[in-house]
Protein backbone atom coordinates (compact mmCIF):
# COMPACT_ATOMS: atom_id res chain seq x y z
CA UNK A 1 0.00 0.00 0.00
CA UNK A 2 2.60 2.56 0.71
CA UNK A 3 4.23 2.15 -2.98
CA UNK A 4 0.53 2.43 -4.44
CA UNK A 5 0.40 6.06 -2.05
CA UNK A 6 3.65 6.95 -3.39
CA UNK A 7 2.73 6.38 -7.23
CA UNK A 8 -0.63 8.29 -6.55
CA UNK A 9 1.34 11.10 -4.91
CA UNK A 10 3.55 11.62 -7.74
CA UNK A 11 0.95 11.35 -9.96
CA UNK A 12 -1.22 14.37 -8.45
CA UNK A 13 1.99 16.56 -8.50
CA UNK A 14 2.82 16.13 -12.21
CA UNK A 15 -0.08 15.02 -13.97
CA UNK A 16 -1.06 18.65 -15.30
CA UNK A 17 2.71 18.96 -16.75
CA UNK A 18 3.08 18.48 -20.39
CA UNK A 19 5.16 15.74 -20.29
CA UNK A 20 4.23 12.20 -20.48
CA UNK A 21 3.49 10.24 -17.63
CA UNK A 22 3.81 5.93 -18.36
CA UNK A 23 2.07 3.97 -15.97
CA UNK A 24 3.36 -0.45 -16.13
CA UNK A 25 0.92 -2.90 -14.60
CA UNK A 26 1.38 -6.55 -13.99
CA UNK A 27 -1.45 -8.15 -15.54
CA UNK A 28 -1.17 -11.44 -15.84
CA UNK A 29 1.86 -13.83 -14.37
CA UNK A 30 2.28 -17.73 -14.60
CA UNK A 31 4.47 -19.63 -12.39
CA UNK A 32 6.99 -18.18 -9.97
CA UNK A 33 7.01 -14.76 -9.78
CA UNK A 34 8.61 -11.89 -7.51
CA UNK A 35 5.46 -9.34 -8.17
CA UNK A 36 1.79 -10.25 -8.64
CA UNK A 37 -0.98 -8.86 -10.99
CA UNK A 38 -1.72 -5.07 -9.77
CA UNK A 39 2.05 -4.37 -8.88
CA UNK A 40 2.73 -0.73 -10.72
CA UNK A 41 4.97 1.73 -11.96
CA UNK A 42 5.13 5.18 -12.40
CA UNK A 43 7.24 6.62 -14.94
CA UNK A 44 8.87 10.09 -16.19
CA UNK A 45 10.69 11.28 -19.53
CA UNK A 46 13.06 12.38 -17.13
CA UNK A 47 13.93 8.59 -16.03
CA UNK A 48 12.27 9.23 -12.29
CA UNK A 49 10.48 5.59 -11.40
CA UNK A 50 8.18 4.98 -8.48
CA UNK A 51 7.46 1.97 -7.86
CA UNK A 52 8.21 -1.66 -8.88
CA UNK A 53 7.01 -4.59 -11.07
CA UNK A 54 9.63 -6.96 -10.21
CA UNK A 55 12.73 -7.59 -8.33
CA UNK A 56 14.89 -4.49 -10.00
CA UNK A 57 15.06 -6.66 -13.47
CA UNK A 58 12.62 -5.37 -16.03
CA UNK A 59 12.42 -1.58 -14.79
CA UNK A 60 14.80 -0.16 -17.26
CA UNK A 61 13.65 -2.27 -20.16
CA UNK A 62 10.09 -1.21 -19.17
CA UNK A 63 11.19 2.58 -19.34
CA UNK A 64 12.51 1.62 -22.30
CA UNK A 65 9.60 -0.23 -24.07
CA UNK A 66 7.94 3.99 -23.48
CA UNK A 67 10.78 5.51 -25.37
CA UNK A 68 11.00 3.42 -28.75
CA UNK A 69 7.90 1.67 -28.48
CA UNK A 70 4.89 3.54 -28.44
CA UNK A 71 5.77 6.22 -31.08
CA UNK A 72 1.65 6.71 -31.60
CA UNK A 73 1.07 6.51 -27.53
CA UNK A 74 -1.24 3.35 -27.43
CA UNK A 75 -0.93 0.99 -24.61
CA UNK A 76 1.28 -1.90 -25.39
CA UNK A 77 1.36 -5.51 -23.98
CA UNK A 78 4.80 -6.75 -23.09
CA UNK A 79 5.71 -10.70 -21.97
CA UNK A 80 8.91 -11.60 -20.07
CA UNK A 81 9.20 -15.52 -20.17
CA UNK A 82 11.90 -16.41 -17.73
CA UNK A 83 11.17 -20.11 -18.08
CA UNK A 84 13.49 -20.81 -20.71
CA UNK A 85 17.19 -21.22 -19.87
CA UNK A 86 17.80 -18.56 -22.72
CA UNK A 87 16.70 -15.87 -20.10
CA UNK A 88 20.55 -15.50 -18.94
CA UNK A 89 21.73 -15.25 -22.34
CA UNK A 90 18.81 -12.57 -23.23
CA UNK A 91 19.88 -10.39 -20.15
CA UNK A 92 16.90 -10.02 -17.52
CA UNK A 93 18.13 -13.12 -15.21
CA UNK A 94 15.04 -12.94 -13.31
CA UNK A 95 15.47 -16.00 -10.43
CA UNK A 96 12.48 -16.53 -10.93
CA UNK A 97 10.72 -19.51 -12.87
CA UNK A 98 7.54 -18.03 -14.54
CA UNK A 99 5.72 -16.15 -17.10
CA UNK A 100 5.02 -11.98 -16.34
CA UNK A 101 3.03 -9.69 -18.67
CA UNK A 102 3.24 -6.30 -18.26
CA UNK A 103 0.84 -3.19 -19.73
CA UNK A 104 2.29 -0.10 -20.26
CA UNK A 105 0.28 3.34 -21.17
CA UNK A 106 0.55 6.67 -21.31
CA UNK A 107 -1.39 8.63 -18.85
CA UNK A 108 -3.35 11.38 -20.83
CA UNK A 109 -5.36 13.84 -18.95
CA UNK A 110 -9.62 13.73 -18.59
CA UNK A 111 -9.42 10.61 -19.45
CA UNK A 112 -11.92 8.65 -16.99
CA UNK A 113 -10.51 5.61 -17.41
CA UNK A 114 -7.20 6.17 -15.72
CA UNK A 115 -7.07 3.63 -13.21
CA UNK A 116 -4.86 5.80 -10.57
CA UNK A 117 -8.36 8.08 -10.40
CA UNK A 118 -10.20 4.75 -9.65
CA UNK A 119 -7.20 3.77 -6.77
CA UNK A 120 -7.53 7.92 -5.36
CA UNK A 121 -11.37 7.37 -5.11
CA UNK A 122 -11.69 3.84 -3.13
CA UNK A 123 -8.76 5.04 -1.07
CA UNK A 124 -10.46 8.04 -0.04
CA UNK A 125 -13.48 7.07 0.40
CA UNK A 126 -12.37 3.57 2.29
CA UNK A 127 -14.58 1.51 0.03
CA UNK A 128 -13.69 -1.38 -2.78
CA UNK A 129 -13.83 -0.90 -6.38
CA UNK A 130 -13.12 -3.07 -9.45
CA UNK A 131 -10.74 -1.89 -12.92
CA UNK A 132 -11.50 -4.29 -15.66
CA UNK A 133 -8.54 -4.34 -17.74
CA UNK A 134 -7.90 -5.97 -21.79
CA UNK A 135 -4.12 -6.78 -21.93
CA UNK A 136 -4.58 -9.07 -24.66
CA UNK A 137 -6.77 -9.81 -28.19
CA UNK A 138 -6.56 -11.95 -31.03
CA UNK A 139 -8.87 -11.75 -34.21
CA UNK A 140 -11.17 -9.39 -35.70
CA UNK A 141 -12.97 -7.57 -32.93
CA UNK A 142 -13.37 -4.50 -31.93
CA UNK A 143 -11.28 -3.97 -28.46
CA UNK A 144 -8.22 -2.38 -27.89
CA UNK A 145 -5.46 -3.18 -25.60
CA UNK A 146 -5.65 -1.08 -22.53
CA UNK A 147 -9.68 -0.87 -23.18
CA UNK A 148 -11.28 -0.74 -19.44
CA UNK A 149 -14.33 -0.85 -17.43
CA UNK A 150 -14.40 0.41 -14.18
CA UNK A 151 -16.72 0.03 -11.13
CA UNK A 152 -16.24 3.25 -8.54
CA UNK A 153 -16.75 2.94 -4.91
CA UNK A 154 -20.45 4.19 -5.27
CA UNK A 155 -21.11 1.40 -8.13
CA UNK A 156 -21.36 4.10 -10.85
CA UNK A 157 -20.03 2.49 -14.29
CA UNK A 158 -17.14 3.80 -16.03
CA UNK A 159 -15.89 2.23 -19.44
CA UNK A 160 -14.64 3.08 -23.11
CA UNK A 161 -15.22 -0.74 -24.07
CA UNK A 162 -17.99 -0.29 -26.94
CA UNK A 163 -18.57 -4.06 -28.14
CA UNK A 164 -21.48 -4.63 -26.58
CA UNK A 165 -21.23 -8.48 -26.00
CA UNK A 166 -17.99 -8.13 -24.44
CA UNK A 167 -19.07 -4.63 -22.19
CA UNK A 168 -22.43 -6.79 -21.04
CA UNK A 169 -19.57 -9.53 -20.09
CA UNK A 170 -17.39 -7.47 -17.96
CA UNK A 171 -20.37 -5.62 -16.37
CA UNK A 172 -21.82 -8.97 -14.82
CA UNK A 173 -18.37 -10.55 -13.83
CA UNK A 174 -16.89 -7.25 -12.13
CA UNK A 175 -20.31 -7.30 -10.25
CA UNK A 176 -19.52 -11.16 -9.27
CA UNK A 177 -15.44 -10.50 -8.47
CA UNK A 178 -16.80 -7.54 -6.33
CA UNK A 179 -19.28 -9.56 -4.21
CA UNK A 180 -16.24 -12.36 -4.11
CA UNK A 181 -13.41 -9.73 -3.21
CA UNK A 182 -11.24 -12.02 -5.37
CA UNK A 183 -9.35 -10.98 -8.91
CA UNK A 184 -9.50 -12.76 -11.71
CA UNK A 185 -7.94 -13.38 -15.07
CA UNK A 186 -10.75 -13.55 -18.08
CA UNK A 187 -10.25 -15.14 -20.95
CA UNK A 188 -13.61 -13.94 -23.29
CA UNK A 189 -13.95 -16.82 -26.52
CA UNK A 190 -15.86 -14.71 -29.45
CA UNK A 191 -16.48 -16.79 -32.57
CA UNK A 192 -13.67 -14.51 -34.09
CA UNK A 193 -10.75 -14.83 -31.86
CA UNK A 194 -10.26 -13.97 -27.69
CA UNK A 195 -9.56 -11.46 -25.42
CA UNK A 196 -7.73 -11.28 -22.16
CA UNK A 197 -8.76 -9.14 -19.29
CA UNK A 198 -7.25 -8.58 -15.82
CA UNK A 199 -10.52 -8.10 -13.35
CA UNK A 200 -8.95 -6.45 -10.15
CA UNK A 201 -10.51 -5.12 -7.16
CA UNK A 202 -8.91 -2.32 -5.74
CA UNK A 203 -8.88 -2.30 -1.79
CA UNK A 204 -8.88 0.94 0.42
CA UNK A 205 -5.82 1.15 3.35
CA UNK A 206 -6.02 -1.58 6.03
CA UNK A 207 -7.51 0.63 8.56
CA UNK A 208 -6.20 0.08 12.14
CA UNK A 209 -6.91 2.26 15.14
CA UNK A 210 -4.82 1.80 17.84
CA UNK A 211 -5.99 2.00 21.66
CA UNK A 212 -3.67 3.79 23.85
CA UNK A 213 -0.72 6.25 23.23
CA UNK A 214 2.15 4.91 25.40
CA UNK A 215 5.60 4.35 24.17
CA UNK A 216 5.13 1.10 23.30
CA UNK A 217 2.16 2.47 20.56
CA UNK A 218 4.74 4.23 18.99
CA UNK A 219 6.49 1.70 16.92
CA UNK A 220 3.34 -0.12 16.10
CA UNK A 221 2.13 3.12 14.36
CA UNK A 222 5.54 3.21 12.64
CA UNK A 223 5.37 -0.20 11.48
CA UNK A 224 2.06 -0.19 9.81
CA UNK A 225 2.66 3.26 8.13
CA UNK A 226 5.96 1.42 6.42
CA UNK A 227 3.17 -0.88 5.12
CA UNK A 228 0.96 1.94 3.96
CA UNK A 229 -2.09 1.64 6.35
CA UNK A 230 -4.12 4.58 7.85
CA UNK A 231 -3.38 4.57 11.48
CA UNK A 232 -5.51 6.26 13.78
CA UNK A 233 -4.42 6.82 17.59
CA UNK A 234 -6.92 6.70 20.31
CA UNK A 235 -5.74 7.85 23.97
CA UNK A 236 -8.29 7.36 26.44
CA UNK A 237 -6.32 9.67 28.99
CA UNK A 238 -7.10 12.96 26.62
CA UNK A 239 -3.84 14.04 26.87
CA UNK A 240 -3.18 16.75 24.03
CA UNK A 241 0.50 15.79 24.40
CA UNK A 242 -0.77 12.86 22.44
CA UNK A 243 -0.91 14.19 19.24
CA UNK A 244 2.29 15.84 18.96
CA UNK A 245 4.24 12.74 19.82
CA UNK A 246 1.75 10.95 16.76
CA UNK A 247 2.30 13.12 14.67
CA UNK A 248 3.22 10.42 11.77
CA UNK A 249 -0.18 8.46 12.76
CA UNK A 250 -3.39 9.80 10.21
CA UNK A 251 -5.57 10.68 12.98
CA UNK A 252 -5.92 11.28 16.55
CA UNK A 253 -8.56 11.22 19.03
CA UNK A 254 -8.39 12.06 22.14
CA UNK A 255 -11.30 10.68 24.70
CA UNK A 256 -12.84 9.15 28.02
CA UNK A 257 -14.24 5.74 27.82
CA UNK A 258 -17.32 7.01 28.60
CA UNK A 259 -17.83 8.36 25.20
CA UNK A 260 -16.26 6.18 22.99
CA UNK A 261 -18.77 4.92 20.87
CA UNK A 262 -19.81 8.73 19.84
CA UNK A 263 -16.36 9.15 18.26
CA UNK A 264 -14.84 5.68 17.30
CA UNK A 265 -16.64 4.63 13.98
CA UNK A 266 -15.37 1.06 11.84
CA UNK A 267 -16.16 -0.92 9.26
CA UNK A 268 -15.30 -4.38 7.49
CA UNK A 269 -11.60 -2.57 6.62
CA UNK A 270 -10.99 -2.20 10.34
CA UNK A 271 -8.30 -3.87 12.42
CA UNK A 272 -8.13 -2.72 16.31
CA UNK A 273 -4.95 -3.26 19.04
CA UNK A 274 -6.36 -2.76 22.77
CA UNK A 275 -2.93 -1.31 24.54
CA UNK A 276 -4.46 1.17 26.82
CA UNK A 277 -2.62 -0.64 29.56
CA UNK A 278 -6.00 0.47 32.02
CA UNK A 279 -8.28 -2.53 32.79
CA UNK A 280 -11.77 -0.57 32.92
CA UNK A 281 -11.00 1.19 29.35
CA UNK A 282 -9.90 -2.04 27.82
CA UNK A 283 -13.49 -3.41 29.10
CA UNK A 284 -15.15 -0.46 27.72
CA UNK A 285 -13.26 -0.96 24.42
CA UNK A 286 -14.13 -4.69 24.22
CA UNK A 287 -17.66 -3.95 24.92
CA UNK A 288 -18.03 -1.80 22.06
CA UNK A 289 -15.47 -3.58 19.64
CA UNK A 290 -16.49 -7.35 19.95
CA UNK A 291 -19.59 -7.38 18.87
CA UNK A 292 -19.02 -5.13 15.69
CA UNK A 293 -17.53 -5.77 12.19
CA UNK A 294 -13.53 -5.30 12.91
CA UNK A 295 -11.44 -8.13 11.01
CA UNK A 296 -8.67 -8.19 13.94
CA UNK A 297 -9.12 -7.56 17.31
CA UNK A 298 -6.17 -7.95 19.22
CA UNK A 299 -5.32 -7.06 23.26
CA UNK A 300 -1.99 -6.59 24.87
CA UNK A 301 -1.82 -8.62 27.98
CA UNK A 302 -1.58 -12.22 29.22
CA UNK A 303 -4.23 -14.43 28.38
CA UNK A 304 -5.74 -14.64 31.91
CA UNK A 305 -6.33 -10.83 31.99
CA UNK A 306 -8.47 -11.36 28.78
CA UNK A 307 -10.06 -14.00 29.96
CA UNK A 308 -11.23 -11.89 32.98
CA UNK A 309 -12.06 -9.06 30.87
CA UNK A 310 -14.52 -11.53 28.63
CA UNK A 311 -15.92 -12.86 32.07
CA UNK A 312 -17.35 -9.86 33.39
CA UNK A 313 -18.50 -8.38 30.03
CA UNK A 314 -20.29 -12.03 30.24
CA UNK A 315 -21.52 -11.27 33.58
CA UNK A 316 -22.97 -7.98 32.69
CA UNK A 317 -25.58 -9.73 29.95
CA UNK A 318 -22.93 -10.09 27.07
CA UNK A 319 -23.44 -12.16 24.62
CA UNK A 320 -20.95 -13.06 21.87
CA UNK A 321 -21.05 -15.53 18.99
CA UNK A 322 -18.11 -17.58 17.96
CA UNK A 323 -16.82 -15.72 14.87
CA UNK A 324 -16.95 -12.63 17.24
CA UNK A 325 -14.57 -14.25 19.99
CA UNK A 326 -12.77 -15.66 17.00
CA UNK A 327 -11.77 -12.50 16.19
CA UNK A 328 -9.83 -11.18 18.91
CA UNK A 329 -6.45 -12.37 19.62
CA UNK A 330 -4.97 -12.29 22.74
CA UNK A 331 -2.11 -12.18 23.65
CA UNK A 332 -1.82 -10.65 20.70
CA UNK A 333 0.84 -11.37 17.99
CA UNK A 334 2.67 -13.96 16.88
CA UNK A 335 5.35 -16.25 18.69
CA UNK A 336 8.21 -14.89 17.87
CA UNK A 337 9.78 -14.25 21.32
CA UNK A 338 9.74 -10.56 21.11
CA UNK A 339 9.65 -8.90 24.67
CA UNK A 340 11.24 -4.90 23.52
CA UNK A 341 8.52 -2.38 21.84
CA UNK A 342 9.68 -2.95 18.80
CA UNK A 343 9.93 -6.69 18.29
CA UNK A 344 6.25 -6.56 19.95
CA UNK A 345 5.31 -4.25 17.85
CA UNK A 346 6.90 -6.63 14.82
CA UNK A 347 5.34 -9.87 16.09
CA UNK A 348 1.36 -7.49 16.56
CA UNK A 349 1.76 -5.88 12.76
CA UNK A 350 2.86 -9.69 11.13
CA UNK A 351 0.05 -11.28 13.18
CA UNK A 352 -2.56 -8.65 11.27
CA UNK A 353 -0.95 -9.13 8.06
CA UNK A 354 -1.37 -12.90 8.41
CA UNK A 355 -4.80 -12.96 9.61
CA UNK A 356 -5.64 -9.92 6.34
CA UNK A 357 -4.22 -12.69 4.10
CA UNK A 358 -5.81 -15.91 5.34
CA UNK A 359 -2.70 -17.62 6.41
CA UNK A 360 -1.40 -18.84 9.53
CA UNK A 361 2.25 -16.81 10.04
CA UNK A 362 4.34 -19.98 10.15
CA UNK A 363 7.73 -20.48 8.63
CA UNK A 364 7.64 -20.73 4.79
CA UNK A 365 9.80 -23.25 4.45
CA UNK A 366 7.22 -25.30 6.00
CA UNK A 367 4.30 -24.55 3.51
CA UNK A 368 3.59 -27.02 0.97
CA UNK A 369 1.33 -25.16 -1.47
CA UNK A 370 3.07 -22.12 -3.76
CA UNK A 371 4.01 -18.85 -1.73
CA UNK A 372 1.45 -16.94 -3.52
CA UNK A 373 -1.94 -18.15 -4.77
CA UNK A 374 -2.47 -18.33 -8.66
CA UNK A 375 -4.97 -15.80 -9.64
CA UNK A 376 -8.04 -17.85 -10.79
CA UNK A 377 -8.43 -17.92 -14.99
CA UNK A 378 -11.74 -18.74 -16.70
CA UNK A 379 -12.26 -19.22 -20.16
CA UNK A 380 -15.80 -18.11 -21.12
CA UNK A 381 -17.06 -18.54 -24.51
CA UNK A 382 -19.03 -15.05 -24.84
CA UNK A 383 -21.32 -16.66 -27.40
CA UNK A 384 -23.02 -18.70 -24.85
CA UNK A 385 -23.28 -15.93 -22.40
CA UNK A 386 -27.01 -14.70 -21.88
CA UNK A 387 -27.19 -11.01 -21.26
Amino acid sequence: MKEITAILQAFAEIQHDAESIFLATVVNVQGSTYRRPGARMLMMPTGRIIGTISAGCLENDVFEHTRVSMPDGRPIAIAYDSTADEDILWGFGLGCNGLVQVLIERLESGDLCNPLLLIQQCFEQQQPGVIATVFAVDGAINVKVGDRLIIQPDNNIITNITESTLKSALINDTQIALKNQKSTINKYQFSSGIVDVFIEIIQPPTNLIIFGAGQDALPTVQFAKALGWRVTIVDCRANEATKERFAIADEVILSRREILHQQISVNEQTVAVVMTHNYLDDLAILKMLLPSCVKYLGILGPKRRSEKLLDQLQAEGGEYSPEQLEKLHSPVGLDIGADTPEAIALSIIAEIQAVLANRSGGFLRNRALPIHQPHEMKEIPINALQF
